[in-house]
């Protein structure tokens, strides 16, 4: 029986997240913040584990004094000219990401895309892209990666949110109190 070596697997895995993270273009971080800063209202929307990542995107610039939403809650307002949509859709492409980018574009609305596929439908259709190089589903090889399926791009996706969250408390003349200060008092 092999012995199990969780110490190794953990560096292996935080290695294959920051070389993803590494490998962003120079000025991704600033590009989204710019988007995210020049709309009046933002949505977001991701599914699976990227769309937890998204959800968490979203909360963070919710601290950060943004008007954001998450698509699918019952409290989310009708996009329109000036608005921003923001999507995940690492493998590519997802029907309902497609159909959400559609109508916010009809709308008037800007879309982000968060992906790992420079050339897909999604990336396509949207007005910005934010390209994350890491292995998703689409491009899912076991002898490529210690993590499974599309987790690096999706933890990678996690982290760059944090990166642009912080991005924006600095660009918007905030501090870390500021944010605790709009955390919820309901847990």
């Amino acid at each position: 029986m092999s012995a199990y070596d969780q110490a190794g697997l953990a560096r292996a895995a935080v290695s294959e997240v920051g070389a993803a993270l590494a490998a962003l273009a120079p000025d991704t971080v600033e590009q989204v913040c710019d988007e995210l800063l020049a709309a009046r209202r933002i949505a977001c929307y991701g599914v699976g584990r990227e769309g937890l990542a998204i959800r968490a995107l979203a909360m963070r610039l919710f601290h950060c004094g943004l008007d954001v939403h998450v698509v699918g809650d019952m409290t989310v307002p009708p996009l329109h000219r000036g608005d921003l949509l923001v999507v995940s859709a690492g493998p590519g492409a997802f029907a309902t990401v497609l159909a959400l980018q559609g109508v916010a574009r009809a709308a008037g609305a800007r879309v982000l895309c968060f992906t790992a596929q420079p050339d897909s439908q999604s990336a396509r259709a949207a007005d910005r892209v934010a390209v994350i190089p890491a292995q998703t589903m689409a491009d899912d090889r076991e002898a490529a990666t210690v993590l499974p399926m599309g987790s690096c791009y999706e933890s990678a996706l996690l982290l760059l949110g944090d990166l642009v969250a912080l991005r924006v408390r600095d660009r918007t003349n905030q501090s870390s109190v500021d944010l605790r200060n709009r955390h919820t008092n309901l847990e």
